[in-house]
């Protein structure tokens, strides 16, 4: 199924992740963490898809993406980003496999982090946040996506780490087997890891080294 949608607002986040809203269809649902396939209504690129995940929650009038811009090459995101409100993208149904299934630790890689901010918000929104933890990882400062907001709601259970900047105000760890260890209180609970593909294959790894069930680790397959 297939929808023309128009832009409603684009604001930046980050010096390369830009909030896009846009509208959406009577009737459109998903559930935190789910993404949806877009092109953009534009000759040359209906047929390009790109997955995108919703990072506002279900209850709203609009639907929303948080998108990291490559402008390194000539993708849908590098012209996502040149598009103003009123142009038109192609939205599909929803689909994914990051599902909250209970209390633990969310780990991100940079834009790893889109699939979580609609769970965190809805958790955030249900009072249900307090039994979880954040662990953020990013080269720069500068590159960590809604700092501000992960902080105020998870207070001192985000920790953020820096892995490209000495001068960083945050942790400069990589999170590896030492990192885990010192900062995992219980591997019995679930785990949510999203980021770059070889980060997401290394984490899961050292998790079921360090006794998670395999059954408790949620990524995208």
């Amino acid at each position: 199924m297939e929808q023309i949608v128009r832009i409603l607002d684009i604001h930046p986040v980050t010096h390369d992740v830009k909030q896009f809203i846009i509208e959406k269809p009577d009737g459109f649902i998903f559930t935190p963490g789910q993404a949806t396939e877009i092109s953009i209504n534009q000759e040359g690129w209906t047929d390009k898809r790109n997955p995108f995940t919703f990072t506002c929650l279900n209850d709203e009038h609009y639907l929303q993406f948080t998108i990291k811009i490559y402008n390194d090459h000539q993708g849908v995101t590098n012209h996502l980003g040149q598009l103003h409100v009123g142009d038109e993208l192609i939205l599909r149904e929803a689909w994914g496999a990051i599902e909250y299934k209970g209390p633990g630790y969310f780990i991100a890689g940079g834009a790893g982090i889109t699939p979580f901010i609609a769970i965190l918000r809805q958790l955030n929104k249900e009072g249900a946040l307090a039994d979880n933890k954040l662990f953020f990882s990013n080269k720069t400062d500068a590159d960590i996506i809604l700092a501000d907001e992960l902080k105020s709601m998870l207070g001192e259970n985000a920790l953020f780490t820096i892995t490209n900047q000495k001068d960083s105000m945050h942790d400069q760890r990589r999170i590896n087997a030492d990192f885990l260890k010192a900062e995992v209180k219980d591997f019995s609970k679930h785990f949510y890891v999203c980021g770059p593909d070889a980060m997401v294959e290394e984490i899961s790894g050292l998790l079921a080294e360090l006794g998670a069930g395999t059954e408790s680790v949620v990524f995208e397959r």
